[in-house]
């Protein structure tokens, strides 16, 4: 069996008694960074000295097909450094293998950043979309790219990128866009700055430290009627769209329905 384990984000007491359980009793760890792993196991007083793998980004594809054989005849922890392994960590090539192989996967739930900054962000948790790491470059198209996405976003970012890409963000976004900054999460000094993202962008315009998530607000469904919203999406078929996916882009910037947008739009042809 693999058994993907969340580990602390930052505060040692975060970690649950099922990861303390499943730590003392394991026979072989697979971790982002074994040093770290032996790190925590020893700051909870862990005696446990379990045969130790690494699986990080640069091995991990190499690395599955090993530890599902292995996972066939021996329980496998697999852990990031922080975190819920699998999310924006290594893991995805790990899992996916297994199940295609048949191997069992379980989880120990836990601390998570990108939870954890949702719930603190003040912003509408009930649809969100995680995006992971911001790119290095082309950032203001990608952004653009996200203008219309109605949902809550949560990206991670480093923090000696962070003002370039909340530069980028109000930008691309509109300098009213609102935008949350979470900083250094269940750790002594965490920070939660709201705000435009222009006053977002402002505010850490000398940079920051720590780990960054941002959580940036969806966009709002603007007003349209009905015959101009058909204006719309056949304007998209006319320069090469798909019917229902123009209407579906048209139907998720206005709030109307996409059924009966493709209806109004078969009529009007």
């Amino acid at each position: 069996m693999i058994i993907l384990a969340a580990t602390p984000i930052g505060n040692l007491g975060d970690a649950s008694a099922r990861l303390v359980e499943a730590l003392g009793n394991a026979e072989v760890i697979a971790s982002e960074d074994t040093r770290t792993t032996i790190h925590l196991m020893r700051a909870l007083g862990i005696a446990n000295r379990p045969r130790l793998i690494a699986l990080h980004e640069h091995n991990e594809t190499e690395k599955a097909a090993e530890i599902v054989e292995l996972a066939r005849t021996v329980d496998v922890l697999v852990l990031s450094d922080a975190g819920m392994p699998a999310i924006s960590d290594p893991g995805f090539p790990l899992v996916a293998a297994a199940a295609a192989s048949g191997v069992t996967v379980t989880a120990l739930p836990g601390p998570s950043a990108v939870l954890t900054a949702l719930a603190v962000s003040g912003l509408p948790t009930d649809r969100f979309t995680f995006e992971g790491f911001l790119p290095r470059k082309g950032r203001v198209a990608y952004f653009r790219a996200l203008e219309r996405e109605p949902r809550t976003m949560v990206f991670f970012e480093s923090p000696n990128r962070l003002p370039a890409a909340l530069k980028d963000l109000a930008n691309a976004l509109g300098g009213d866009r609102r935008v949350v900054v979470c900083r250094e999460l269940t750790k002594l000094h965490e920070e939660v700055v709201r705000g435009s993202a222009a006053e977002v962008a402002e505010r850490f315009a000398d940079g920051a430290r720590g780990e960054i998530c941002i959580v940036v607000a969806g966009a709002q469904a603007r007003e349209s009627d009905l015959p101009t919203a058909i204006a719309e999406v056949l304007a998209l078929v006319a320069q090469g769209a798909k019917l229902k996916d123009a209407c579906a882009e048209v139907a998720q910037s206005t709030g109307l329905s996409k059924r009966e947008l493709y209806e109004a739009a078969l009529r009007s042809r």
